[in-house]
């Protein structure tokens, strides 16, 4: 009664109470509640939830999105895990179309209504995260007792839009649980996610045109931040993402549509798509049109038709680079005359026509997952498939899932059609396991059967169903180490270990300056050309790169957009290479751990930019982020950011 009594003080229905001090998205929600909606705060009505046959007349005309957005909700899920939330998908009306539950809250989730099918508007709910962030169309924090109904208080919500090419409503991401702190960091990632699935629906969207991927610092490219244009072959605009209409200063997305690609960049369609240039192998640099402001692009052709499903079985084929893959590197090219890396493509070269699968170990960013590319492309050719798959990335209880596929109602939460898995997937040609060593050992019996007998069993089926493909296991670990602790199976790593091939780090090639150089006219392109002083030289090859190859094209690619010349000098390098500082010393990233996902790369991008901002204070950055200091510490240390204080 009290919650009521405070509602209505806001909406002009609280007789003498003072009203309380809400924020304005929240009073308006309330007033719609009461005014427009006729709700009652302590009315406590059953949740409405749709039948089958209903939901599934809704979901289906979203199964595109639902497809894309599973991803990115199973990596939101992650970074929430053990915090009691759900993460759940709902479309502009509030349907609950897809829900993702922590064990602790689940079961609580459910009598509160949070299940595929129920009906979370406003009309229905009164205020909430998903209901009013469908209205308010902004990202929106729903806590306790901002709810209107009373029943509702003791929920956490955040909730982010997600928009069509048209800049419409298409869905909403949500993370609820019982939380008793509203939590902003928990509003900042599911607005990230919301971004990410945004922008894959929208390069999805427009699959069959030409896509220009571009951002003032290439390596923004492929992130939540990246612009997008969808082109048709004159260079005319046919629709442009969020990012894009930000970073032209533009306020919806039918301002740009119409235009032409010269309107905003000073070159067209035929200098980006003709026969001998690479934008859609590497960043090349475009200037704005009005005010020279320099941009990199990345051009994605129209998709090509996939290989006949009666192909015949698997045989090697020659690798060549076609428009609208991604590079084909060929083994040749791993390597400079360094013994080490002779050896293992001598290796790969003899084992690559046979069964026998291939462990690829060395640490992170040494290129393992490329090194795996070019084997699949050297021995299946470009028209396989080759699946890859990082065993830690994905949460222990959806691995199983992932690999092995499901059927219609294996599991609650369940793609009501059932789901391939990646195994599946990768017939006919390669599946690439990373970080091998983090997968949950449960799992590992199922994969050494699968092994074993050529076969695959999806989750809640009965029929085997066979395959045919190469396994490539990659990891940082020390199996040996694993299996003698009991965390990894003895007879599964014998038979992953048909050959052991050791990519060595970066620090210790004995090819690094011509491997430098070769990574740097990859950086290039067709469109741009580069060189290295030989002091910028010696210094890239005096380095320690913690951070492997993956660390060096991202340094050389920086190094391209700080350049006033053809030539790469010391001074366009990161201070922490060209000059050992006590600025440089603040951050330095661990090497050790698996690779970051896209989620927790922006994640990690948006806390660096804080501690920079407020000169690594991390009281100062904690509270400005509205986390508390120890979150904010157990952030850095889970995304590999660490604080030398030797200075």
């Amino acid at each position: 009664m009290e919650h009521a009594r405070q509602v209505n003080a806001v909406v002009g229905l609280g007789g003498a109470m003072e009203p309380v001090e809400v924020v304005p998205a929240i009073a308006r929600s309330w007033n719609r509640c009461a005014h427009d909606f006729g709700l009652d705060p302590v009315r406590d009505e059953p949740v409405v939830v749709l039948d089958s046959r209903e939901l599934k007349e809704r979901q289906e005309p979203l199964e595109r999105l639902r497809a894309i957005a599973q991803g990115e909700m199973a990596t939101l899920y992650q970074q929430l895990a053990g915090s009691g939330f759900s993460v759940l998908l709902t479309d502009r009306e509030g349907v609950v179309l897809d829900f993702l539950g922590d064990p602790t809250f689940t079961k609580t989730a459910a009598e509160c209504g949070m299940v595929e099918g129920a009906l979370w508007s406003e009309r229905h709910q009164g205020t909430n995260g998903m209901g009013t962030c469908a209205i308010e169309q902004r990202p929106i924090l729903v806590h306790h007792n901002e709810h209107f109904l009373s029943r509702n208080i003791g929920l956490t919500c955040s909730a982010a839009p997600i928009f069509d090419s048209e800049g419409g409503l298409l869905a909403v991401l949500d993370a609820s649980s019982f939380s008793h702190m509203a939590q902003q960091h928990t509003l900042v990632l599911v607005n990230m996610s919301a971004q990410i699935i945004e922008n894959r629906a929208f390069l999805c969207r427009f699959r069959d045109q030409y896509a220009l991927r571009f951002h003032s610092r290439p390596e923004l490219i492929g992130t939540l931040w990246e612009g997008v244009l969808a082109l048709d072959e004159e260079g005319r605009i046919l629709a442009a993402n969020r990012s894009a209409l930000f970073q032209f200063g533009y306020k919806k997305p039918a301002d740009m549509v119409g235009l032409q690609l010269r309107d905003l960049f000073n070159t067209g369609m035929a200098a980006l798509i003709g026969h001998k240039n690479l934008s859609w192998l590497n960043p090349v640099p475009l200037y704005e049109a009005r005010q020279g402001n320099r941009f990199f692009g990345l051009m994605r052709p129209p998709e090509q038709q996939g290989p006949s499903a009666a192909a015949p079985a698997r045989r090697a084929a020659p690798a060549v680079a076609v428009p609208g893959n991604p590079k084909v590197v060929h083994l040749e090219e791993l390597q400079f005359g360094d013994p080490t890396m002779e050896y293992n493509v001598r290796c790969a070269k003899r084992v690559q026509d046979h069964d026998i699968p291939i462990l690829l170990s060395g640490e992170t960013g040494t290129g393992k997952e490329i090194f795996a590319q070019a084997i699949h492309y050297a021995q299946a050719g470009v028209n396989r498939p080759f699946v890859a798959v990082n065993c830690a990335s994905i949460p222990e209880t959806l691995i199983e899932s992932e690999l092995f596929g499901y059927k219609s109602g294996a599991f609650t939460g369940a793609n009501r059609e059932g789901r391939r898995g990646k195994i599946l997937q990768a017939n006919g040609g390669t599946l690439f396991l990373d970080e091998i060593g983090d997968m949950p050992v449960m799992l590992q019996a199922r994969l050494l059967r699968v092994l074993e007998e050529r076969e695959v069993i999806p989750l809640g089926g009965e029929i085997p169903i066979k395959v045919d493909l190469k396994l490539i296991s990659a990891t940082h670990r020390n199996l040996k180490e694993l299996v003698a602790e009991g965390r990894f199976r003895e007879d599964l790593y014998y038979r992953l270990q048909g050959i052991t091939l050791t990519l060595p780090p970066l620090r210790e090639r004995q090819d690094k300056r011509e491997l430098i150089r070769h990574v740097l006219a990859m950086e290039c392109g067709a469109r741009e050309e580069a060189v290295l002083s030989e002091g910028a030289l010696r210094q890239l090859e005096a380095y320690s790169w913690p951070g492997n190859i993956r660390q060096l094209r991202n340094v050389l690619r920086t190094a391209l957009a700080m350049r006033e010349g053809r030539e790469i000098t010391v001074y366009d390098l990161l201070e922490e290479i060209s000059r050992l500082t006590p600025g440089a010393q603040h951050a330095e990233c661990a090497t050790e751990a698996a690779p970051l996902s896209s989620l927790e790369t922006a994640e990690r991008d948006a806390i660096l930019h804080n501690l920079e901002k407020f000169r690594w204070n991390v009281t100062l950055a904690a509270r400005h982020l509205d986390i508390s200091r120890n979150t904010l510490y157990r952030k850095m240390k889970n995304l590999n950011i660490r604080i030398n204080k030797e200075e």
